[in-house]
């Protein structure tokens, strides 16, 4: 049961990275079901909590497994990525800041060329763990790479918290420079520490290369 415990917290974890979608998805800017942001909020903050208990229980009952090194990134991939989704879809469009339906501002500050580096920096260092693993050269977490997932964990609920409070409202306007400051530095900071893996990758080749 000891054992088995971390693996499934990691499971809960997808449901409720499911669960805030679902409940992000009832909601649209600026008046569709506006309840829907706190309670999305809880469950964004309920599920980061999850990915630091099954850490610390696997580590303190030396529980680690397949299972776990497997599912506990996935889930976090699946909780961060699809959250940013969302606050680039369609539901954060402004519709007050729409031009001729070619150029729109979105509410959350989140934007699909942001979603889609994301989603390339995560796919490259996946990609060169596994190819590194499968050489014998294990790549663990970063600093870097901790502190985009801290920052990404805290953009999150924060952006929400913000869209909750509109920051396109006369005299909100440093929630939107709030806003934009957070965003674009989690985007910086998560392409900065993909910069670590491809370089020791580099190295690791380099030294195979030369024995």
């Amino acid at each position: 049961m000891r054992r088995s415990l971390p693996n499934q917290i990691t499971v809960l974890r997808l449901v409720l990275a499911c669960v805030f979608f679902i409940v992000l998805n009832l909601y649209r800017y600026p008046h569709e079901c506006h309840a829907a942001l706190p309670w999305a909020i809880a469950i964004f903050l309920l599920a980061v909590a999850t990915d630091w208990l099954d850490g610390h229980l696997a580590r303190l009952w030396k529980a680690e497994s397949t299972f776990g090194r497997i599912m506990d990134p996935f889930c976090d991939k699946v909780l961060i990525i699809g959250a940013f989704v969302y606050l680039s879809g369609p539901r954060f469009v402004d519709p007050n800041a729409v031009i001729e339906e070619r150029f729109f501002t979105m509410i959350s500050g989140v934007y699909p060329w942001m979603v889609a580096i994301i989603l390339a920096r995560e796919l490259l260092v996946t990609n060169i763990r596994g190819e590194m693993e499968d050489l014998g050269v294990k790549f663990g977490a970063s600093l870097w790479g901790k502190l985009k997932m801290i920052l990404q964990s805290t953009a999150v609920p924060v952006v929400l918290l913000l869209v909750a409070m509109d920051p396109h409202r006369r005299g909100h306007e440093w929630m939107a420079v709030t806003r934009d400051v957070l965003v674009y530095t989690t985007v910086v900071v998560t392409v900065l520490s993909g910069v670590p893996y491809i370089v020791n990758a580099a190295r690791a080749l380099r030294g195979k290369t030369t024995a």
